[in-house]
């Protein structure tokens, strides 16, 4: 690298870290009514008037050039059995990197995916944890009516950063083996500074690498994507279903662009009032609980002997990996690996039978299915990069190294499981840029009925975050699902037939309706 160009890179960096890097972590309790960057408190309700829910067409001419990927879409979808006419189709689409185009310049390629036969396009965006939002979708396509694909074509979107959409790469293998495979009760300050020394040195090559584009991975700007792909898609109004964190992109793109919402369903969502320290560990609260859950069943199976129950047998593993790691017929799996593979396990109902045999062949002395559900195939092995920068430009909350002590401590000895996980990837953004705004709340005067889908036991988005939501909105409509798992559209018959009735007929689900597990 020339000197001129090495230079210019830190000089980017330093203007970066010119922001503000650190800040006071706000309490855990319950929000109160207040007003500040690190609280979003939704707006009254009722001003101005309520409006109608939007038309679904016209169909639109579309731009986008789309080409047949269905042999390698087929190959992802891991256990999933399209139907055997089911065509998939790809395609990239460029949108501007930044919205201020004099700072960031440039163009940023998008991947996505089209699947059903329907005239009236139906855009599908996932978290950023996990698989890409194109594998979601088409999966999602699996599990929906053969009519609803005949209305409606799906169009899943990897977000920035992610998948195919010029996916990030910029961790040290290093610290990337460290971030994820940390352990989850870890909490002396030794501990902790080795996790922070990863971190820091993971942002600081990020920040090299991506330069001023590096704040531009964000929910933010997913949202003026949407808006790009509705004028690609050549269509007045943008339909769309958001699950989980993708919700918030959605709230955030009807924020800025009301006038081309259309009909919106939100299958899950994180709390819009409570800071993001307590909606942290709200969520490591509710995949505590939705451990139990699955503890009440493997209680009741016969193909779930464990021999000891599921907590404690966690325990056992977490105590072997840190020791001497869990072997596996590839690299052997780390304690943080562990936690995370149970946590991927729950976040699917019907993945319960087989990640209790995958915690048995672990206590038995192989790891490799445990590790299946982190390692193979998805998330890719730089999912954690997009994961981290987005997350960290999303939140102001920066953790200084004395607070984020306290805060570890405190979690994992309350939440023993998951409360060290979900503090540590707070901990992962203390030494990244604060960004210079934070998101809208979520709450608009204008928006049309939206239904807003919650789990009673969702091991990311507890359901109460999901009926705050709802009560911001000024048409919200609360859906409650009592199942377990992350999503219940395709999961749930009932809440599968009130989403089908509400895109496909207008029809709106009455307020606080509740579908069975």
């Amino acid at each position: 690298m020339s000197p001129t160009r090495l230079v210019g890179r830190i000089c980017a960096v330093l203007v970066l870290l010119a922001v503000p890097a650190c800040s006071a972590g706000p309490s855990d309790r319950p929000a109160v009514a207040q007003r500040g960057e690190q609280q979003q408190v939704p707006p009254e309700r009722g001003s101005p008037g309520p409006r109608s829910l939007p038309p679904l067409g016209p169909q639109g001419r579309q731009a986008i050039d789309w080409h047949d990927c269905t042999a390698s879409t087929r190959n992802e979808l891991d256990g999933a059995e399209p139907a055997e006419d089911t065509r998939f189709s790809c395609a990239r689409m460029s949108t501007a990197l930044g919205s201020d185009r004099m700072r960031y310049g440039g163009t940023m390629r998008i991947a996505l995916l089209r699947v059903g036969t329907g005239g009236i396009p139906l855009v599908v965006v996932n978290d950023v944890r996990g698989e890409p939002g194109t594998t979601f979708a088409a999966r999602l396509a699996t599990r929906l009516p053969e009519e609803m694909l005949r209305e409606f074509t799906l169009i899943g979107v990897d977000r920035r950063g992610s998948g195919e959409s010029e996916p990030l790469d910029c961790v040290p293998p290093a610290d990337r083996a460290t971030l994820t495979g940390f352990d989850p009760q870890a909490e002396s300050r030794s501990e902790l500074d080795e996790l922070l020394d990863s971190a820091r040195s993971a942002s600081n090559e990020c920040l090299l690498d991506l330069e001023r584009r590096a704040q531009t991975y964000d929910t933010r700007h997913t949202a003026e994507d949407l808006e790009e792909l509705r004028v690609e898609l050549g269509v007045p109004r943008l339909h769309a279903i958001g699950r989980g964190e993708g919700s918030r992109v959605l709230t955030t793109y009807a924020r800025r662009y009301p006038d081309s919402v259309g009909r919106m369903v939100l299958d899950g969502a994180p709390d819009p009032v409570l800071d993001p320290l307590a909606r942290a560990k709200n969520q490591a609260r509710g995949a505590e609980r939705t451990f139990d859950r699955f503890t009440q069943w493997c209680e009741g199976q016969q193909d779930c002997a464990l021999g000891d129950p599921p907590r404690e047998l966690v325990q056992r593993l977490l105590r072997k990996a840190r020791e001497a790691e869990l072997p596996t017929t590839a690299e052997a799996l780390r304690p943080g690996e562990v936690i995370r593979a149970v946590l991927g396990g729950l976040t699917d109902r019907s993945s319960w039978p087989r990640l209790g045999a995958a915690l048995a062949a672990a206590d038995n002395g192989d790891a490799t299915e445990l590790g299946s559900f982190v390692r193979d195939p998805v998330p890719a092995p730089t999912e954690l990069d997009a994961r981290m920068i987005t997350k960290c430009n999303d939140t102001m909350v920066r953790l200084p190294p004395e607070r984020a002590t306290d805060v570890v401590r405190q979690w994992v000895n309350e939440l023993p499981l998951f409360g060290g996980l979900f503090a540590q990837e707070l901990v992962q953004c203390s030494p990244w840029p604060r960004p210079q705004e934070a998101l809208p709340s979520p709450g608009t005067g204008d928006l049309p009925p939206v239904p807003v889908i919650t789990t009673e036991h969702d091991p990311f988005l507890p359901a109460q975050g999901g009926e705050k939501l709802a009560n911001s909105l000024t048409q919200g409509i609360t859906v409650n699902w009592l199942g377990s798992g992350h999503g219940a559209l395709g999961r749930s018959d009932c809440v599968t037939g009130i989403v089908e009735r509400f895109f496909g007929e207008g029809s709106l689900p009455a307020p606080g309706t509740t579908c069975p597990a």
